[in-house]
């Protein structure tokens, strides 16, 4: 089996890819980053550093041209400013509907392209780290139980089954990834979760109260605060 993870450089997908190699071998897995024109861009930074770490194979691609039209506040050419609450309150008040961050379609165009890199590099399964609680209250419907599994449909039968999805944490929430990286050794000091564009995070917006809470219900501290206090990330 080869393994093609999607790679943001972000705490789930670095987790995602640790899973990854723990299974396979890193000489059996390719990670795939994608540039989407996100104000973050300093994850993308993580995820090189990474994939240099576990000793794997590292593409990188740009997909922002796709997302010119879309005037998310996560986009780096929009003038929206991030929601600074949780995503639990932002979900409260939005009628059902996604996030002012949610990206349009982004790990569907995501997958749809790992689908094509990993056809042509010998993959044989996708793997991305959507997990539950980004799914929850439908903040991001591509994360979904639902999603992933029309989606590995799709991408079976217009493969003629030579590829297929996985998402490992699916049914799992945030504090449950955390503490499956932990068991992994994940250097999560080298990731990125923040979706302002600054040199530290800002602690406010709705991944950045994620990933705090994931680590405390593990009893854990973040190691990367050790590295943003002495601005050595």
């Amino acid at each position: 089996m080869q393994i093609l993870v999607l790679l943001s450089g972000g705490l789930d997908s670095a987790t995602c890819l640790g899973l990854a190699i723990e299974k396979v071998g890193a000489e059996k897995v390719i990670a795939l980053n994608t540039y989407y024109g996100q104000k973050h861009k300093k994850e993308i930074e993580c995820a090189r550093w990474l994939a240099n770490y576990y000793g794997v194979k590292y593409i990188e691609l740009d997909l922002s041209p796709v997302m010119q039209f879309s005037d998310c506040s996560l986009l780096e050419h929009s003038d929206k400013s991030i929601e600074k609450r949780s995503y639990a309150e932002q979900t409260a008040d939005n009628d059902g509907k996604p996030v002012s961050t949610y990206v349009p379609f982004r790990n569907g165009l995501f997958l749809s392209v790992a689908a094509s890199v990993g056809l042509s590099v010998g993959a044989d399964m996708i793997w991305y780290g959507a997990h539950a609680d980004d799914a929850a209250g439908a903040a991001y419907p591509d994360c979904s139980r639902g999603f992933v599994d029309k989606m590995n449909g799709a991408i079976i039968e217009g493969t003629a089954g030579q590829i297929a999805i996985q998402a490992p944490f699916v049914s799992t929430n945030k504090a449950g990834v955390v503490k499956e990286g932990l068991r992994l050794r994940v250097p999560y000091e080298h990731t990125w979760s923040c979706y302002e564009g600054g040199e530290k995070p800002c602690g406010k917006c709705g991944t950045c109260i994620d990933r705090e809470n994931a680590f405390k219900t593990n009893g854990a501290e973040d190691p990367a605060l050790k590295l943003y206090a002495t601005n050595q990330l």
